[in-house]
């Protein structure tokens, strides 16, 4: 009887548990958007989303005047790589939503680590690893990897150079958008909302 018991008691446990895990991310708005990322063992669907979805947001922050990817990615590497992106204004509201889901997959990150906070040992970076196309870069990266001393910086003198190539190399983009944009997030305080600063009427005079 007590051994009935405690089989009830653990399988209920275990689907509890398993119905925790299975809190998927469901407000998908590029759903229809070419796929970008096709990485085995990987959350594939929300990293796609999370690619289209940073590149709106830079695309929408820097490219205001004349909408180009390209401008905006040149200015956002260039900033971020030395920590100076304004990350708070460029994240839209539905990029939070993606970052609060991407939390959720605790094998991506690594929030010990002060240089970065994507885990450099996870499925997502090796199958980036592997799949870049320039040649110059994957063996940089890779190189970078297999001797542990990857950084953003480091890899991102070459990547400032190269900035291009995220059009059509898109994980190459996807490693933009996850060390330089989605690991940075971890830092900002979304909850502090800026005073705004009191207008001065120098028409009045003391």
């Amino acid at each position: 009887m007590n051994t009935k018991f405690y089989l009830i008691a653990l399988f209920l446990v275990l689907n509890i548990t398993s119905c925790k895990k299975e809190k998927t991310f469901t407000e998908f708005e590029f759903a229809d958007k070419p796929v970008a990322l096709a990485c085995k063992n990987a959350n594939s669907k929300l990293y796609n989303e999370a690619l289209y979805s940073f590149e709106n947001d830079i695309l929408n922050f820097y490219g205001k005047g004349n909408k180009s990817l390209l401008t905006a990615y040149s200015q956002f590497v260039r900033l971020s790589v030395f920590n100076r992106a304004n990350y708070k204004e460029i994240a839209s509201e539905h990029t939070l939503k993606v970052f609060e889901a991407l939390k959720e997959d605790t094998e991506l990150w690594d929030l010990n680590n002060p240089k970065s906070h994507l885990n450099y040992n996870s499925d997502l970076m090796h199958c980036i690893s592997q799949n870049i196309i320039n040649q110059d870069l994957k063996t940089t990266l890779n190189a970078l990897l297999s001797t542990n001393s990857m950084s953003p910086k480091l890899f991102g003198t070459p990547l400032a150079t190269s900035y291009s190539l995220t059009l059509s190399d898109k994980y190459l983009a996807a490693y933009v958008a996850f060390d330089l944009f989605y690991a940075k997030l971890f830092d900002v305080d979304f909850t502090q909302v800026e005073k705004e600063k009191p207008k001065v009427d120098f028409n009045i005079t003391k």
